[in-house]
């Protein structure tokens, strides 16, 4: 994922020439953390959505295996992980536009930036268990659901804690 900081690195000579004028130089530091705030957002509702492949083969099987009173709270995760992945998507931005009327200073852009690459790590967890559960529901529906949704529990006050930290409020 890239990192706010890299974008000015990799810069063309145009950027860099903009760079020089009084003012822009600060607008183009935005931007790029808005482009990176964007990237990251998206690869995590992605990858979120991409993990649902898990969710879809575990109820088939069930379903094929007549095991159908587990059924709804398979649904039950799949409604939060819709969720999810909409609140990410809809995310506050982690970044102040020029004419924003609520400004966000660079210390917490840092802050929110090293929370949502935390927050990869607690959505690549839940997705690898939402992946792996096919193989796992025959032998127990039940501690793998368990397991599931206290990752997802955790996701979801990740995603509570970069609202807070967006809105001063941590």
């Amino acid at each position: 994922m890239p990192e706010p900081r890299q974008h000015a690195e990799n810069r063309n000579a145009f950027e860099r020439l903009l760079k020089k004028i009084p003012g822009f130089r600060g607008y183009l530091e935005k931007e790029n953390r808005r482009e990176s705030d964007a990237l990251q957002r998206e690869w995590l509702a992605d990858r979120l959505q991409r993990a649902k492949r898990g969710l879809d083969a575990a109820t088939r099987d069930l379903a094929d295996a007549g095991k159908i009173d587990v059924l709804p709270q398979f649904d039950r995760i799949r409604a939060r992980v819709d969720k999810s992945i909409g609140r990410t998507r809809g995310a506050m931005q982690g970044y102040s536009g020029i004419f924003d009327l609520v400004r966000v200073d660079e210390k917490l852009l840092d802050r929110v930036y090293e929370h949502d690459v935390a927050m990869m790590a607690h959505v690549e967890t839940l997705a690898d268990s939402v992946e792996k559960l096919p193989a796992q529901v025959n032998a127990g529906a039940a501690e793998a659901l368990a397991a599931l949704v206290a990752q997802l529990d955790e996701v979801e006050r990740a995603l509570d804690r970069r609202e807070d930290l967006l809105k001063g409020l941590e």
